[in-house]
C-alpha cells in the first residue's frame, strides 16, 4: 500500500534532444548559435565571459618565494613532557604533536629537557641542540622525508 519515496537527492538525468513535444528539442536547451551551443564546449577555469578575470585584476604584492621550505615545529618541552628516551617522526604523528611524517620536521629550544633523548628531526634550532647535549641527549638529523613536501 504505502511506498518508500526516493530521496531528492536521486534525480532523473534531464534528457535533450527527444523532440519538440518534450521542451528540450531541437536545439537542446543550448540556445541558438554560438561557442556554447556547439559540442566539445569547455571553459577555461576563470573566464568571466571576456571581463577581465579577479585573478588578473586583483593586485599582487611581495615575493612569494617557491623553493621555501615550511616545517612542522616541535618544542623541547612537549618532547620532555612524552617521557621518551627516543623520539622519531613516526613517534610524534602517533602522539599528535604533528600531523605528517613525510613533511619537515624542526625541533625549536622552547621549554626545558629533563632527561638525554635521541630525537630525529629534519633540523633543529641552535638553542635545542645546546639544551638537548645539555641534557646528555642527541639530536640526530633525517636523510630525507619519505616524500617530498607538496
Amino acid at each position: 500500500m504505502y511506498q518508500i519515496k526516493k530521496p531528492d537527492s536521486i534525480k532523473k538525468r534531464k534528457r535533450v534532444g527527444c523532440g519538440p513535444g518534450s521542451g528540450h528539442g531541437k536545439t537542446s536547451c543550448r540556445g541558438q548559435k554560438g561557442q556554447r551551443s556547439r559540442s566539445g564546449y569547455s571553459q577555461q577555469a576563470g573566464f568571466e565571459g571576456g571581463q577581465m578575470p579577479l585573478q588578473r585584476r586583483v593586485p599582487k604584492r611581495g615575493f612569494n618565494n617557491y623553493t621555501r621550505k615550511e616545517f612542522q615545529v616541535v618544542n623541547l618541552s612537549s618532547i620532555d613532557k612524552l617521557g621518551l628516551d627516543s623520539v622519531t617522526p613516526a613517534l610524534l604523528v602517533e602522539k599528535r604533536i604533528v600531523n605528517h611524517s613525510d613533511r619537515l620536521i624542526k625541533v625549536l629550544g622552547n621549554g626545558e629537557i629533563k632527561k638525554s633523548v635521541t630525537i630525529v628531526a629534519d633540523a633543529f634550532s641552535k638553542s635545542a641542540i645546546e639544551k638537548i647535549k645539555k641534557a646528555g641527549g642527541n639530536p640526530v638529523i633525517r636523510k630525507s622525508p619519505s616524500v617530498v613536501e607538496e
